[in-house]
């Protein structure tokens, strides 16, 4: 019982930074359960007045699931949405687009990463190594963009839409992803977990191709969903062939 609260605070941590970034964009719940409360004020010190988001709902894992690799994405998607949710609260919608990214393709670099320490599927294996490849170089791009170009110091006229559009699609990611990364085979729970993640990655894309002004970020955006979208309807073709 003590590893499986141990290993279930990093998705509690998780669920409380998302439940926070929807209290900054979002109106207050007067009607937030009490215990949810007391949960969050234990755990973090504060009190959100939004209810969290069961990261485990309908999917518990037990002693025997909660294996090395599920303990390893746990980890993984904690880090990650940490990153997210620092480039979310940016003002200036290009440096919260390289700030939101740069997190996320840290996380499927992880993703990728577990999947071949874990995976035996030959496709599989060779789609994480492909997300390495190329993630890394993206990820050295964002980072310099962002030496280079600070947040801006006020909210912008499309700050809130952005951080609005940003916080919805690290809800569904989030809920999707969780429910991917219990699958007990490896290679599926990458192959879900990675889908649902590179959905994520083409909205952000999409967001910032719709709100952004800087044309490096613009061109690394459309990059994004011209790469990641044939890989979306690889993972997919391979689920239909790979189910449970």
């Amino acid at each position: 019982m003590k590893n499986i609260i141990h290993s279930r605070l990093p998705v509690l941590m998780v669920t409380i930074s998302t439940a926070l970034l929807f209290s900054a964009c979002q109106p207050a719940n007067e009607d937030t359960n009490v215990a949810e409360k007391e949960a969050v004020a234990s755990d973090q010190n504060t009190v959100a007045d939004t209810p969290s988001m069961d990261a485990h709902a309908g999917h518990d894992m037990s002693d025997d699931t909660m294996t090395d690799m599920h303990q390893a994405y746990n980890e993984s998607m904690t880090h990650m949405h940490d990153e997210m949710m620092a480039g979310m609260k940016y003002n200036d919608p290009d440096a919260a687009f390289a700030q939101g990214m740069l997190g996320h393709h840290i996380g499927a670099v992880d993703m990728a990463e577990i999947q071949l320490k874990y995976g035996a599927d030959e496709e599989m294996l060779q789609l994480a190594q492909n997300v390495i490849d190329t993630q890394k170089v993206e990820i050295e791009q964002m980072q310099s963009w962002l030496a280079s170009n600070p947040d801006a110091t006020e909210p912008m006229t499309d700050t809130k839409a952005v951080q609005k559009a940003y916080a919805d699609g690290m809800d569904a990611m989030h809920s999707e992803m969780m429910a991917a990364i219990a699958d007990t085979n490896p290679d599926r729970a990458f192959a879900r977990g990675m889908l649902s993640h590179h959905i994520g990655a083409v909205n952000m894309a999409t967001v910032e191709l719709k709100y952004g002004k800087n044309e490096e970020m613009r061109k690394l955006a459309q990059a994004i969903i011209d790469a990641q979208q044939p890989e979306i309807e690889q993972m997919q073709d391979w689920l239909a062939k790979n189910k449970a």
